[in-house]
């Protein structure tokens, strides 16, 4: 059986960009995550699913431990983790918002989508 879940608005602060200011003072980012799961969660118990508990610290930690110029690396870093959690996650997307991007506008953030 095929299904999806989905977080959204999953809140961090990071230090991804190109330009030495935002390396230092960082910035907040929002993430939307959408896994896809091949599994049958038909008994009730926890171990026949994929535990969505693990996607936001997983995600903490990926933005932990590396500093990167682009979203789009922060994106492919983040789907490699999620699928690592389980064999039986087929296909992740994410969606990342960075807000308070120097722009010479007015915004409120920058998003990527990206699903592998």
């Amino acid at each position: 059986m095929m299904y999806y879940i989905s977080l959204h608005n999953m809140r961090f602060h990071s230090h991804i960009g190109v330009l030495p200011e935002e390396k230092v003072v960082g910035q907040n980012i929002q993430i939307d995550l959408k896994v896809k799961v091949d599994a049958d969660p038909t008994d009730d118990d926890l171990k026949s699913t994929v535990s969505y508990a693990d996607f936001y610290p997983t995600i903490a930690k990926v933005i932990d431990n590396n500093q990167v110029d682009l979203v789009e690396t922060l994106a492919q870093t983040v789907i490699a983790a999620i699928k690592n959690i389980d064999s039986r996650i087929m296909t992740v997307n994410v969606r990342i918002r960075k807000q308070g991007t120097p722009i010479d506008g007015v915004l409120d953030d920058v998003e990527i989508e990206m699903e592998h």
